[in-house]
């Protein structure tokens, strides 16, 4: 089992997908949705993934292709570093760290539902979720409004 999990340069999460397995079809499919919530990025970073690389090659040209505009869009620059995806590592620590707690999960099913409420705890923590009305709500105000 696998937890995709993409931030930006500031260090706020952008997606994060969880899979069963580990190959280019769940690297796609995390891709194209995290391009379609958030547009295309100039550059990502990642690991030595072989299958993480094809992924965004693909899912850049496929994105590229449907951009109906005239102008010409630059495909996505890779950057391939083991050292400068250090902050996603940093920002996963405490995600695995309340994993570990739990003794792992039985089921990917249970899984989805538990790390989807990690990620957006770890969120609000990070004061993701501003609103307008409220610029500093507290963690049980984010949580109220979320789950209204």
């Amino acid at each position: 089992m696998y937890l995709y999990r993409a931030i930006d340069s500031v260090g706020d999460t952008v997606e994060f997908f969880f899979s069963e397995r580990r190959d280019l079809v769940a690297a796609k499919r995390f891709l194209r949705r995290a391009f379609q919530r958030h547009g295309r990025p100039e550059r990502i970073v990642i690991d030595g993934s072989q299958t993480n690389r094809e992924a965004i090659i693909a899912c850049d040209g496929e994105s590229r292709l449907r951009d109906r505009s005239r102008r010409s869009s630059k495909p996505i620059r890779i950057r391939r570093s083991q050292y400068l995806n250090n902050r996603i590592e940093q920002d996963h620590r405490r995600i695995r760290r309340r994993i570990r707690s739990m003794l792992g999960f039985k089921s990917p099913k249970s899984a989805v539902i538990i790390l989807s409420g990690i990620e957006m705890i770890h969120m609000m923590r990070k004061r993701q979720a501003r609103y307008a009305y409220n610029p500093r709500p507290s963690i049980a105000e984010q949580f109220d409004i979320l789950a209204a």
